[in-house]
């Protein structure tokens, strides 16, 4: 599980990016009951655009688990006001009322049952940020330069060197690197930019392709199901265990071990390349078979070693820290 912590102290080293948008973000508190009785209480509160919100209040983080409901919210005067009903669930039915003001979320609801909540901005850091390669690794970005990576045509890489974040950012087309790898462990950081008036795929998007042929999806889904074709999902083939997406602007991890598929001395496949992910700490990839190259691939014969490829989609998604330890077929 994530780590939890206050916003104001961990906002510099997540990149959030809090006077851009203070509402949006995860919230954790509780929710009292008519009886006195308390309960865990989350909050995932996603930016719309325009002053508009969406909040989704759930039991607890990174649980593929139903809403107890989900809110609209609206800002004005200063805070943002949220209404909604519950739709399912134990508290189907309900009513809710709500508001973020400051530094706290508040609200109450009624109807077959009653009560009320209050709850804290918090900041869940991935417990892999950061991570250092170990020995043999194969640094390809330690945020000093572009000379590991190439456009596809071998030219120089033209992505924006961003020193200050030792970081690099999507400009120009996609890269691969030079390097080309078979069997592997990736570490890879990432930051989808802050689009909230961007809907599905034209919302940070970009991608991880192991082998210029199998993409694990980055994109800004903080909130939304978890499908194959947002974060943490393998493109078109598996959708995450859980959906542990963070919101925009706030540095993510993938811990990716990546095993390529197998051919017989004739150059059929024997079995199918397989994809484990770990994002943000979670496990959302499971040794998921991927039975073919996903879309928008770079091709290449699947029997060779192939680059990482990271996908230029038109958004300004920034990378870093990126490192990857040969396997040679040891899980």
């Amino acid at each position: 599980m994530r780590r939890l912590g206050l916003a104001a102290a961990w906002c510099a080293l997540a990149g959030v990016a809090l006077a851009q948008d203070a509402a949006m973000g995860d919230w954790q508190g509780v929710l009292k009951g008519a009886e006195g009785k308390d309960a865990p209480l989350v909050a995932q509160v996603i930016a719309l655009g325009d002053g508009a919100y969406q909040a989704n209040l759930l039991e607890e983080f990174d649980k593929r688990i139903p809403a107890l409901v989900v809110l609209a919210g609206k800002e004005a005067d200063g805070k943002v006001a949220f209404t909604g009903k519950a739709t399912e669930g134990k508290l189907k039915g309900t009513e809710w009322a709500a508001s973020i003001e400051g530094e706290k979320f508040t609200g109450s609801f009624k109807g077959d049952a009653a009560g009320a909540f209050e709850m804290k901005k918090v900041v869940r850091l991935s417990p892999t940020l950061g991570a250092k390669p170990p020995a043999g690794a194969v640094v390809l970005f330690d945020g000093s330069c572009l000379d590991e990576w190439q456009t596809r045509d071998g030219k120089p890489c033209p992505w924006k060197l961003l020193p200050e974040e030792k970081a690099m950012e999507v400009r120009g087309g996609g890269i691969i690197s030079k390097k080309k790898f078979g069997d592997c462990r990736l570490h890879i950081e990432f930051r989808t930019p802050f689009m909230p008036k961007a809907r599905g795929q034209g919302r940070g998007n970009s991608g991880v392709y192991l082998q210029g042929r199998y993409e694990v999806q980055v994109l800004d889904s903080y909130g939304l199901k978890g499908e194959s074709n947002e974060c943490g999902g393998i493109y078109g083939c598996g959708r995450p265990i859980v959906n542990m997406c963070a919101p925009p602007l706030q540095w993510q991890t993938y811990d990716i071990t990546f095993t390529a598929p197998r051919f017989d001395a004739e150059g059929k496949k024997v079995k199918n390349a397989t994809i484990t992910v770990i994002h943000n700490g979670v496990l959302v990839q499971d040794k998921t078979e991927v039975p073919a190259p996903t879309a928008a691939n770079w091709g290449g014969d699947p029997k060779e070693p192939g680059g990482l490829h990271l996908q230029d989609h038109g958004n300004p998604v920034q990378y870093r820290n990126i490192w990857i330890v040969e396997t040679k077929g040891e899980m």
